[in-house]
Parts: C-alpha cells; structure tokens; sequence
C-alpha cells in the first residue's frame, strides 16, 4: 500500500486517538496523543476479587478473546484496589498505554462503570461487527460519580412495552452508567404486574376497553382491548438483566390514588363498592382505595409481599401523588379512621396510610420513596420524597431532615416537547429542550449544609402520548444523555463540548437500533 494511502486512510483514527468523545465526561482525563491498537487474539487478566461478577461477563464482551493468568503479558488487566475509608464503590481509573489497558477500581461496580467509558472508545458498531485492528486513544481517566442517585423512569402502564424493549431500555441506561430504573408498573389505566394471591387484577386490571390503538391492542367482541402485563417470572428475568448492568429496578405500586385498575378488579377495596372499569384516558380520578378499610390495607400488603421477593431493592416507590379526597370526605369507615385515629382532615388521613404502610415496609428492612404529595399531613418517618411539582418539596423534605431526589417538571418530564418545531410528534405539554436538561442542577441553592439529603435526580417519561417504542426512545434521547452528564460530571461541565462527543454516542444507539430526537445536530 502506498504511504499517502495509508496516512489518508488513518487520519481520522489519529484524530479521534486525541481526545475520546465520551458522554458522561470524566471528572479526570489526559489524553497523550499515543494509540493502542485494538485487535484480535488479545487477552484479559481478571482478578479473583471479580473473578464471579458480572463485570467479568462485561470484559469478556468486550474483549471477546481469551483469558490470561499473567497480569503482566495480559493486553487488558483489572485490578482490585484496596479499600480505604470512605472509597466509592463507582470510583475507577482507566489507562491505556501503546501496550496494555489496565482498569482499577475499588469494587466490580466500578469496573463496569470502566468498561462503559472503553465501548464508548470503540467503533460504534463494534459489538455487532468485532472489528478490530484500529486505534484507541492513549489516556489517563480517574473517575467517580458527582450523585450517587442516577435513575430514569417508564411508565408502562398509559402504554405497555414488551421485555425485549425494556431490555434495551436498560442497555441503553447501562451505557451512559445510570443506576437506577424506576418501573411505573400500576395505574388507572393498567396494572402490569402479576400478583398470584389476586389473578383479577391481570386478567382484569390489565385491560381497558376502548378506541386506543398499538401495537398491544386486540379486538375483542366489538370494543378494542388493550393491556399487557409482566409475568413473576419475567419481572425476575428484567431485575436479573439490569442486576448484571449493575442497575437497581425500583418497583412503583401506587397508593393510595391512581388505583383505578385494581379497583376494577376488587371494587370492595373502594370506598363506593363500584363498580368500576379501567380508565380508558388521562387524568384524575376520583376513586381511590378507602383508607378506611383494613381490608384494602392487608390487600396492599399481600400484594407488596409478592413485590419483595421479585425486587431486591432497598427502596419501594409507593406513589403518593395526585391522590383526591373527594370518596374519603363522605366515606363512613374513612370517616371512622380518622376519628379513631385523632386526624383532623383527609390530608392527615393520607399521612396516616401512608405512614402505616411505611412501617411495614421498614419491618420488612425496605424503606419507601414517594412524590411530594405525601408531605402533605406530615411527612412519614423515614421516607425519601421525589420531588416533581417544582424544586419547594424536595427543599421542605430536606430540612425536615428527610432524604430527596428531584425530578421536577422543567425540565426533568422527558414526556414534554423538545423542539418548538411543528413537526415534533405529540407530547403531553410543557417544553424542555435540550440544554435545559444540561444545565439542571439537583442542588437548590437554598439548602447550604442541607445539600447531603439530595441523592441526586431522575428523568421521567410518562407514556400518555407514547404508543410506540420508537416514540418512547425519541422522546428519551439525548435528553437523557444530557441528564446523565449533569449528575455524572457534575459541576464544571461543558454544553459545547457535550455537544461535541454527542453524535459518536448517539451512533451507538443506532447501530442498535435506537430511535432518537436529531435537534442537536441542527444549526441555529
């Protein structure tokens, strides 16, 4: 091959060996303007201390050679750092030498996180194709997260998606290194989990009636029948699949509003007796399951002893939210509750259910996260509030002392238009674009010394409008790449530079097959 062939045909490995287009970006990074050559027949060093975490399975995919028991001759070594006192478990270093990839990390938490920085390096198509024989920039990477709580949210329960979609839902999570998938799994207009003690509320609660259409709708007799839900053994399979990208799935099952589904499935459980149908569109309903009945708390306790044994997670989501106290104001046995109970309006009557169900979830040694609405009537002991209806709840929360993790409308609802283009599919409303994502902060400045109860942010995606995968993607990405830096990074981040490495990490999501909205790349 002639010499300038071979410049020209290399040039523009040598410029993206400069400097990596990595999203989340670093807290650390020196890039030496050296290469190292990924090709085939290389080998991997693992350390006993990973030696059975799914941060090996992650390498050897990457890799997909051999593995070595010589550190030294090994061209991509692992090593377990010792242990000091306040380490961070996502904590890792990345060097990569002309010789070897070496990856150091306190635990194999971060190893992976490691691991999602280096397919970020590679060619976008490199997990479908194995290419090999190209070069990847010589750099020195130390890194950790800013926020310990990265999570994104579905709701599943407007629209259904299948296992394979939430699957990819989570690679796609996995590759900008959040932690957290928040599962909206009940609903006024569906109930998605199987609950074995009470088959009504799939066989029922699952399915509404109605003009809707997607891909999950079926006629039945002369209506149109939508729904779906996830079998126990699925939702296993989903929190085993995240598990192994080394992200928590928290289950939310909502209480004591937006329970339409369930209500339709066991009426006695309401206030009224019903009956009821599963809610067919948006909105608010009216009822609710009767705080009054100790059959309706033992039903939620049934109901969540099933829920515990399929998430392993420290937190609950119990909802908490948009809940009205219209059925509660002139039911006899609500009535009762709170005169037993010495609460002095409906408002209190919440804070009691809640507060008894917060309980038994603590005996259980699992704690409760709920939306700002369960401030209302005095905040349960130990429960950690999501903020959404602006910023105010989450502050309140934090100095009662009380844990937070904002996710407020503007602009953490991924479910609000992104462009003021007219070609934008439908949204629900409202308009956060792009660099409003970028330049949140958790934080209020408010809080001073209080800051540490924030664990950090969310983005929400409420499925009303989203029929389709295809939407649900659109709507999510890049805006969720951009919240992933701003809780990743941290301060001292950069929107121009983001905007820089944005189209290599998007080229990843479309070698799989992932839709996305493409405002960034227009000029202004």
């Amino acid at each position: 091959m002639k010499k300038g062939l071979l410049i020209a045909l290399l040039t523009p490995f040598i410029g993206f060996a400069q400097q990596p287009e990595l999203i989340p970006a670093p807290q650390k990074m020196e890039a030496t303007g050296k290469s190292f050559v990924w090709k085939q027949g290389m080998s991997f060093y693992c350390p006993p201390a990973f030696e059975n975490t799914p941060c090996k399975l992650t390498i050897w995919g990457l890799v997909h050679i051999y593995k070595s028991a010589n550190a030294k001759k090994a061209n991509v070594v692992v090593t377990a750092l010792p242990k000091p006192r306040g380490y961070h478990s996502e904590y890792y270093k990345l060097s990569i030498t002309p010789k070897q990839i070496r990856i150091a990390a306190y635990t194999d938490t971060g190893v992976f996180r490691a691991c999602m920085t280096l397919l970020q390096m590679l060619p976008a198509d490199y997990v479908q194709t194995k290419q090999t024989g190209f070069p990847l920039p010589c750099v020195n990477i130390e890194d950790r997260p800013a926020f310990n709580y990265r999570g994104l949210h579905l709701d599943v329960c407007r629209h259904f998606f299948p296992v394979s979609f939430i699957k990819r839902y989570i690679d796609d999570m996995a590759l900008f290194k959040y932690n957290v998938f928040h599962w909206h799994l009940t609903e006024d207009q569906g109930w998605r989990i199987e609950i074995k003690k009470y088959p009504k509320l799939t066989e029922v609660g699952a399915w509404r009636n109605g003009s809707q259409k997607g891909r999950y709708a079926e006629h039945r007799f002369d209506s149109l029948r939508y729904g779906g839900f996830y079998t126990q053994e699925e939702v296993k399979e989903i929190v085993e699949y995240a598990r192994q990208r080394y992200i928590t799935v928290i289950p939310e099952i909502e209480m004591p509003g937006h329970s339409l589904a369930a209500l339709a499935a066991y009426p006695q459980l309401s206030c009224t007796g019903g009956p009821f149908e599963v809610a067919k569109g948006w909105g608010v309903f009216d009822d609710v399951y009767c705080a009054g009945n100790d059959t309706t708390l033992n039903f939620l306790k049934d109901v969540l002893s099933e829920v515990l044994t399929l998430f392993p997670s420290k937190y609950i989501h119990i909802g908490g939210d948009e809940c009205p106290k219209t059925r509660w104001k002139i039911c006899p046995k609500c009535q009762n509750r709170m005169k037993l109970e010495g609460l002095k309006d409906e408002h209190e009557l919440q804070s009691w259910f809640v507060q008894h169900i917060e309980k038994w979830l603590n005996e259980k040694g699992r704690s409760i996260i709920g939306w700002d609405e369960i401030l209302e009537g005095g905040l349960a002991p130990n429960a950690t509030v999501m903020s959404w209806r602006g910023t105010a709840g989450g502050e309140e929360a934090a100095k009662q002392g009380h844990n937070v993790i904002m996710t407020p409308g503007k602009p953490c609802y991924f479910d609000h238009y992104q462009s003021k283009d007219s070609t934008e599919p439908i949204a629900i409303g409202g308009y956060n674009p792009l660099q409003a994502v970028y330049d949140y902060s958790p934080v209020p400045t408010s809080l001073g010394d209080l800051s540490t109860h924030v664990l950090g942010a969310q983005g929400n995606v409420w499925t009303e409008y989203m029929e389709t995968e295809g939407h649900v993607e659109y709507m999510v990405w890049p805006r969720a790449a951009a919240l992933a830096e701003a809780l990743w990074t941290g301060t001292g981040r950069d929107y121009q530079k983001f905007l820089k490495n944005l189209p290599s990490t998007m080229k990843q999501l479309e070698t799989r097959g992932v839709n996305h909205a493409r405002h960034f790349s227009k000029k202004p």
